[in-house]
C-alpha cells in the first residue's frame, strides 16, 4: 500500500492551525448532519487509543458525504493506527508526542495491498485484476 497519509508532528499541526477553515468534529457528532460548506479540513479526535468512533466518522465523510478536503486525526494517534486511518478516509494524522514519524513508513510497507476496497480505493483487488 502506497503511503498517502500525511504524518504531522504536534508542532507542524499547531503551525497550520489557522491556515485553513477547520471544523473540529466531536466524537459524538453525526457527520451526516454537519454543514461542510467552506470547510477545508475536518479534525476528528481520538480521545484515547480504544475509542474508534473517528474511524467511522471519517468513512462517512469520505464515502457518503463526498468530502474531498483534509480529514485529520488528532489526539491519541499511534503508529499502529496509521494504515487503518488511511483506509477509512483520513488524509493526515498528528502523531502522539513521543512517537517517531519515521516508523510510519515501515507500517505502510508491512501491508502493501488489501483484497477488499476501502474509503480511498473503493475497487476490490479482483476488480483491478480483471
Amino acid at each position: 500500500m502506497e503511503q498517502t497519509l500525511r504524518i504531522l508532528s504536534t508542532e507542524v499541526h499547531a503551525a497550520e492551525a489557522e491556515a485553513a477553515r477547520v471544523l473540529r468534529l466531536p466524537n459524538d457528532a453525526d457527520p451526516k448532519a454537519v454543514t461542510l460548506d467552506g470547510i477545508d479540513r475536518i479534525e476528528l479526535d481520538f480521545p484515547k487509543f480504544a475509542d474508534g468512533r473517528a474511524f467511522s466518522q471519517a468513512f462517512l465523510l469520505r464515502r457518503r458525504r463526498g468530502f474531498a478536503g483534509d480529514i485529520r486525526a488528532t489526539g491519541d494517534v499511534l503508529i499502529d493506527q496509521l494504515v487503518q486511518l488511511q483506509r477509512t478516509g483520513f488524509s493526515s494524522a498528528v502523531l502522539k508526542d513521543g512517537k517517531d514519524a519515521a516508523d510510519a513508513a515501515r507500517q505502510f510497507a508491512r501491508y502493501p495491498q488489501y483484497y477488499q476496497g476501502d474509503a480511498v480505493l473503493t475497487q476490490p483487488a479482483f476488480r483491478k485484476a480483471a
